[in-house]
């Protein structure tokens, strides 16, 4: 089933464009229930479907986005690419083959946006990319709840500079989108599934690709696992699994692009892309 959040609620869907809201002081069921989908149809067997608001925002109540990188391939090479410069590029190589995968923290709620709303590209970056990952709902004992669509803004220039420079390309206001909904099931995604982008420039079409989540190094459950050793997350969290979809190292955008990234039984998350406001120089 689709949960859906907007200002004033949170949603089942029950049919496009209505729903079924959740009874008040219910959030908690997002952060804090191992039981989600048990909880979530027994509401839906007991209400009575209304119009959904058409406010929708980013499906996160108090959950920390968290990331994985360099889970494919494509995304190996586009970094050894990136970071020649640096001298850098093996670095990538031997993430993209060790046992212990790349996890790094993205963004808190305030950082995050949902559908229809802008996604920012920072303003002392000229290569700026999104990245259309699955992202996973885990619970506070890392179970996946449910899976999103998340875009994980990034400035290649700053990272391809310096490695360590990573939270600075990944992390600032605006960077991270999620939506327009938490596909919540007890059955894994297929293999199969597919994740593809769109971008648009003036209406027209500049970059689009696709990948599957049969092309990822590692399984879901191993991501999962590395993140949760060490850290607890009583609320819940969200993790980013990572991309396999990579535009040319001549594209960057621009403000006004529109992104568009789908994923069968999700839905597509649409986001128009801004610059960061100016600000007094160093």
């Amino acid at each position: 089933m689709l949960l859906y959040r907007t200002a004033s609620n949170w949603w089942i869907e029950t049919e496009p464009g209505w729903g079924l809201p959740l009874p008040p002081g219910s959030t908690d069921a997002l952060t804090c229930r191992e039981d989600l989908h048990d909880y979530l149809t027994s509401v839906k067997a007991t209400g009575t479907p209304q119009a959904m608001a058409p406010d929708l925002l980013a499906p996160i109540h108090e959950q920390e986005v968290w990331a994985a990188g360099v889970t494919y391939y494509r995304s190996r090479s586009a970094r050894m690419a990136e970071s020649e410069v640096s001298g850098g590029g093996d670095f990538y190589d031997r993430v993209y083959n060790a046992d212990r995968p790349e996890l790094f923290f993205k963004a808190t709620r305030q950082r995050v946006v949902g559908p229809g709303a802008a996604v920012r590209i920072r303003r002392d970056s000229n290569w700026n990319v999104p990245e259309p990952e699955l992202a996973l709902l885990l619970s506070p004992a890392g179970r996946i709840l449910g899976y999103t669509i998340g875009n994980d803004m990034s400035s290649r220039d700053i990272e391809g500079a310096n490695p360590l420079s990573l939270p600075q390309a990944k992390t600032y206001d605006k960077c991270c989108a999620l939506g327009p909904a938490i596909l919540v099931t007890r059955a894994p995604l297929p293999e199969s599934t597919s994740i593809d982008l769109r971008i648009l420039r003036r209406e027209e079409v500049v970059f689009q690709g696709s990948t599957g989540l049969a092309a990822m190094k590692r399984s879901l459950e191993t991501l999962v696992a590395y993140l949760f050793r060490e850290s607890s997350f009583p609320d819940g969290c969200f993790l980013l699994t990572g991309t396999g979809i990579v535009p040319p190292d001549s594209f960057s955008l621009i403000p006004g692009d529109r992104i568009e990234i789908a994923i069968r039984g999700i839905g597509v998350l649409v986001n128009w892309v801004e610059r960061a406001p100016s600000a007094p120089e160093l």
